[in-house]
């Protein structure tokens, strides 16, 4: 489950971490009295907000309602934008990267930052990261160590609590991935979190009845399984769901997740999956392993077509509906140049070829 970033935010905030004041609002909310300056952040669940116009500073309540209303109006990635985020400007005097993520090679979590934040951290060198892996007992030292790397030596202390903090938030509340970019050194010297992305384990909702975030998923037989996966897997029947994903893994690829869409695939369920299946950043393909019983095979084409039709950015897919009413299905499929395959083995073989 990808939160929101003031959903993040607010995770942060109970933990004791220091982010921007702010508020969220709506597009009916009166906003005579939001401060100015301040900055404007439309909230969908991906990246690239700020190249995309999605975020912008107002300095001036001439601006105000007309870059609103273009926000709420901008579509980014297929989302538009139920509610906004209207945070305090800060003054920056230099940006940092944080994060915590699964190291699931050794089983741990990994603290990773670099001296340098903001949109172009990708651009550098792996081996300039600082990483350390975390547990409950060396927060205090990997704190410390961060300090020294950060060149942040009067902030020793402050990074030990907030390394403590970090991990107490990304434990308490099953993330699978926390980022902070930017970790903002303020002008004034505070260390505040001016951005945050995070992964919840979909698999850890029965620990969470209060969870109540804007992805929440429609049932709970999604799980990610690795987000850095490069196949998606759609099936109905929690035994063939299973079934996909090992054969995928048996094939020498990386599945992403295990979907069950049970005993109905309604245009809506199938477009809300690939929606889901869209936020892994590597999926290059998507298997969909239908068994066509009560269930009609023509029924989950139709659905699959729409959803494409609504979703044309989609990954390559590999399609195999047997059983009640496949023929039909083929049929309806081959209209819109979608291949249909008999089998599971020929959709691996076709995505391999």
């Amino acid at each position: 489950m990808k939160l929101l970033e003031y959903e993040a935010k607010n995770l942060l905030g109970a933990a004791g971490i220091k982010v921007p004041n702010g508020i969220v609002v709506v597009a009916s909310r009166n906003l005579s009295t939001i401060s100015l300056p301040a900055v404007m952040k439309s909230q969908v669940p991906v990246g690239g907000r700020g190249k995309a116009g999605g975020v912008r500073v107002v300095k001036n309540e001439n601006e105000l309602h007309r870059v609103v209303n273009e926000i709420f109006e901008l579509e980014i990635k297929g989302y538009r934008p139920r509610s906004l985020l209207i945070e305090e400007l800060l003054v920056i005097k230099h940006e940092y990267y944080l994060s915590l993520v699964i190291n699931r090679e050794q089983g741990t979590i990994e603290l990773v930052a670099h001296r340098e934040g903001g949109v172009e951290v990708e651009s550098h060198q792996t081996d300039e990261f600082f990483r350390r892996k975390l547990d409950d007992d060396n927060c205090e030292g990997v704190g410390d160590s961060l300090a020294d790397y950060l060149e942040l030596p009067e902030k020793s202390f402050v990074l030990q609590t907030m390394v403590e903090e970090l991990y107490s938030c990304f434990v308490t509340n099953d993330a699978t991935l926390l980022e902070i970019n930017p970790l903002v050194l303020t002008d004034d010297g505070k260390l505040v979190a001016g951005d945050c992305k995070m992964l919840l384990d979909d698999a850890a909702m029965f620990r969470h009845l209060d969870w109540d975030f804007e992805d929440k998923p429609a049932d709970s037989n999604f799980v990610t399984l690795n987000h850095e996966g490069t196949v998606a897997t759609i099936a109905n029947g929690a035994g063939l769901a299973m079934a996909t994903v090992d054969a995928v893994k048996d094939a020498g690829l990386t599945p992403a997740n295990f979907l069950d869409i049970g005993g109905g695939a309604t245009t809506e369920k199938v477009v809300e999956s690939f929606r889901r299946i869209t936020q892994f950043p590597h999926v290059s393909a998507i298997i969909i392993n239908i068994f066509g019983g009560i269930v009609r095979c023509d029924t989950v084409a139709q659905a699959i077509i729409e959803a494409k039709r609504q979703l044309p950015e989609l990954p390559a897919l590999y399609i195999r509906l047997s059983g009640n009413r496949s023929q039909e299905a083929a049929e309806l499929l081959a209209a819109e140049q979608l291949t249909l395959y008999a089998t599971l083995e020929g959709c691996l073989e076709a995505m391999k070829s």
